[in-house]
């Protein structure tokens, strides 16, 4: 493969989100991480699922299926988080993508990518970049424009998430004399 192919080619990461193939640029993939700990934050749009610590970040997670009019992810054990950068203005922002599962890096040719359909697909048409054909068969994944999946106001909101404050237990009781053990009350 000539220096001049290669650099007029783009890779991609593919994954699987409700069954169907979709793929980031792999400029905007920062890691993949296994789907662990999540913590839920009360009154975040449905399409939040929590925000998890990375290396002492709180990073918000969007379930991307539910922001592109799906069913929620069902977690699995090949569930991970896909974490990326979106471009929010000037600003670079991080956020962690939830999804059923890993697929490959892919390149694919500019002959290779075709401009997505106006009508057919499961997702809104301005998510796309375009359609990737892979090898010489039929099949086709979807090439996501991350950047325009999530809205400024979006992405702001998502950012701005804090971690939730903890929740302590409430002082134990005395089997059946209802009086608080004051040992188990906070000072």
């Amino acid at each position: 493969m000539s220096s001049q192919t290669t650099a007029a080619s783009s890779q991609y990461l593919s994954f699987i989100l409700a069954g169907e193939e979709y793929a980031l640029g792999i400029l905007q993939v920062k890691e993949i991480i296994e789907y662990d700990t999540v913590t839920r934050v009360p009154g975040t749009p449905a399409w939040v699922r929590g925000v998890f610590n990375l290396r002492g970040s709180v990073v918000p997670v969007v379930d991307l299926a539910v922001k592109l009019g799906m069913a929620p992810s069902v977690l699995s054990r090949w569930s991970c988080i896909v974490v990326v950068e979106v471009t929010l203005g000037r600003e670079r922002i991080v956020l962690g993508l939830l999804a059923d599962a890993i697929g490959q890096v892919i390149e694919l040719e500019p002959g290779a990518v075709m401009p997505p359909p106006s009508f057919g697909t499961p997702i809104h048409g301005d998510y796309l970049l375009g359609m990737g054909r892979l090898g010489t068969g039929r099949k086709f994944v979807l090439l996501l424009d991350i950047d325009h999946v999530l809205s400024s106001q979006e992405v702001l909101a998502a950012s701005a998430l804090k971690t939730p404050v903890a929740v302590t237990e409430p002082p134990a009781v005395a089997a059946g004399t209802g009086v608080v053990d004051s040992s188990s009350v906070p000072t």
